[in-house]
């Protein structure tokens, strides 16, 4: 990308990468907080993280760095290593590994074209988790906002012990007065002004307001004075026996990065008329990662809202965020100490700023309105996130989204297809009112593969259409949406075949497509001769009626699904 740069495009870059970097300042320094990281760590992560992605990720416009989403992961994480002594040291060491393995697993998932495991978290599961997620991190920067902090884990023990604070008269009211104002500002100018910096807006009066009013004198907790210069390249280490339960973490951080960068790449890529390569985007993610991790970063991921705002402001290519890296860098060499006033209060509304922005209750409505198990699947995410935690809410997600899809074989759809005097072709019965029938026929639609899973559904509901009385002659299964038919199945369909022919039934299949057709004939299945396979319903249908010397009559075929 860069050795193809066109000088001509350097004005837009420069211009969104400086207004980019009022949005990456605070919200690198928030987002670090969040994941129980000193501030200066987010800056580290923001500086490598779009150094990483402008040398190795495919897209022109695409902004990595912290993320609210991963803030509470990455602390459920490092949190419980370093509890004993509480060395911030030996918490950025433990994130730092952390990046490291996030960005090797994400990197061999682009090397080898693992683009699907993305796809492990489904639109449901998703709403729900980013709802769980928005209401954990609310609750859990409360008490920044509101001047005091509270030793308590979990949603429930964090809002019992907030609620328990307040009652006990722990408010700093000088504290709420700031943080509230600057998430009013935020929110507010996010709405009405969305090209506006509000969290810019907001940092400058909050420091402001420091120095006009004494605020560190009335109880306000400040960031005070940041390391001056850039941190050396440095190889992290923690104790071998941690490696294992960083790796578990790791896993479930590449998932949520992963998911979340493949959806604002598909969107931008609509914007920019650019194509998304799943494998490179894995790829450049995961450069960042380690490029992070080797300078006391923390695992990273994909910012809509700060995409948004470098598009918005011009930015066509990644020069956007190498502007965005030098001047942060800029900042820490030659003015470390520009943000010492910034007060705590004003970085939790940042962060309960870019936590309302995950909320997405409108999807959890509308998945309410459009399918009720897809909204079951999205509450069962958000209580699991909300109820177990972050780390274990995702995982609980990912095992939803895959039990579902095994649900929807294991219990496919399926029908009996009769004919409508005014339509042409065959349909669904529980759908469309029949006309006709051919007697003792019944013909019987499998809408999955026939796999292991559900050979016992599939041949469970045949026998009770075999066991109707009048039992049929045939019973033909419309078999185009049978994708595939595994061994278990193969041997499930011999036995039913020996059972219905000598019951009188025959049981035949029309629709098949020629490679199952070819596997189920290599299985070399003995009663499934050639001719029980017809290449459509209708040849089945005549083939049928010529056998039993049948034709149409009226009335509704009496056969039913239980």
């Amino acid at each position: 990308m860069l050795r193809s740069y066109r000088p001509a495009l350097f004005g837009k870059d420069l211009v969104a990468g400086l207004v980019l970097t009022t949005l990456l300042v605070p919200q690198g320094m928030a987002y670090a907080e969040l994941a129980g990281l000193p501030a200066i760590t987010g800056l580290y992560t923001t500086i490598l993280a779009l150094l990483g992605y402008a040398l190795f990720g495919p897209s022109r416009v695409l902004v990595l760095g912290p993320d609210s989403s991963l803030g509470p992961m990455i602390a459920a994480i490092v949190v419980p290593f370093v509890a004993a002594d509480g060395d911030p040291a030996t918490a950025v060491a433990y994130a730092s590994v952390l990046a490291l393995l996030v960005g090797a697993i994400t990197v061999l998932a682009g090397v080898f074209n693992l683009g699907f495991i993305a796809d492990l978290l489904s639109k449901p599961t998703q709403i729900g988790y980013m709802n769980g997620l928005a209401l954990t991190i609310l609750v859990s920067q409360l008490p920044k906002l509101f001047g005091f902090s509270v030793d308590a884990d979990g949603l429930i023990g964090e809002a019992v012990a907030f609620v328990e604070a307040v009652g006990d008269g722990e408010t700093v009211g000088a504290s709420l007065a700031v943080g509230a104002a600057c998430l009013v500002l935020i929110v507010g100018l996010q709405r009405l002004w969305p090209i506006f910096p509000a969290v810019l807006a907001a940092v400058v009066l909050a420091i402001a307001a420091v120095a006009a009013f004494d605020l560190a004198d009335r109880g306000v907790d400040l960031v005070g004075e940041l390391p001056s210069g850039f941190p050396p390249l440095t190889f992290p280490t923690v104790p071998i026996g941690d490696l294992g339960l960083l790796l578990a973490g790791a896993l479930g951080i590449s998932l949520v990065s992963l998911t979340d960068t493949i959806s604002t790449a598909s969107v931008f890529a609509d914007k920019t008329g650019d194509e998304i390569d799943g494998d490179r985007e894995m790829i450049g993610v995961g450069a960042a990662s380690i490029a992070a991790g080797c300078f006391q970063g923390f695992p990273v991921s994909t910012s809509g809202s700060r995409t948004a705002v470098a598009f918005q402001s011009g930015a066509r290519t990644q020069v956007t965020g190498l502007v965005g890296a030098a001047a942060i860098v800029a900042l820490l060499v030659v003015a470390p100490g520009l943000l010492r006033n910034l007060p705590q209060p004003a970085l939790a509304a940042v962060v309960i700023a870019a936590s309302l922005s995950l909320a997405d209750l409108a999807g959890l409505r509308r998945l309410r309105r459009q399918r009720r198990s897809d909204f079951v699947l999205a509450l069962i995410a958000f209580l699991s996130v909300a109820l177990l935690g972050v780390l274990y809410g995702i995982a609980a997600a990912v095992g939803m989204s895959i039990l579902n899809v095994f649900r929807r074989v294991w219990w496919p759809h399926q029908a009996i297809l009769g004919r409508a005097g005014d339509v042409r072709g065959y349909h669904d019965t529980a759908y469309r009112q029949t006309t006709e029938h051919l007697p003792g026929l019944a013909i019987y639609r499998f809408d999955a593969p026939l796999l292991f899973a559900n050979a016992r559904t599939f041949r469970n509901q045949v026998r009770r259409l075999a066991a109707i009385e009048p039992r049929p002659a045939w019973i033909i299964v419309a078999a185009e949406p049978i994708t595939d038919v595994d061994t278990t199945a193969a041997d499930m369909l011999a036995d039913l075949d020996a059972d219905l022919d000598g019951a009188g039934t025959r049981l035949v299949f029309a629709e098949l497509k020629d490679a199952v057709q070819t596997k189920v004939e290599r299985y070399g299945v003995p009663t499934l001769s050639d001719d029980r396979f017809y290449p459509t319903i209708r040849t089945a249908v005549d083939a049928y009626a010529t056998a039993q010397s049948v034709t149409w009559v009226p009335g509704p075929s009496p056969y039913r699904l239980d």
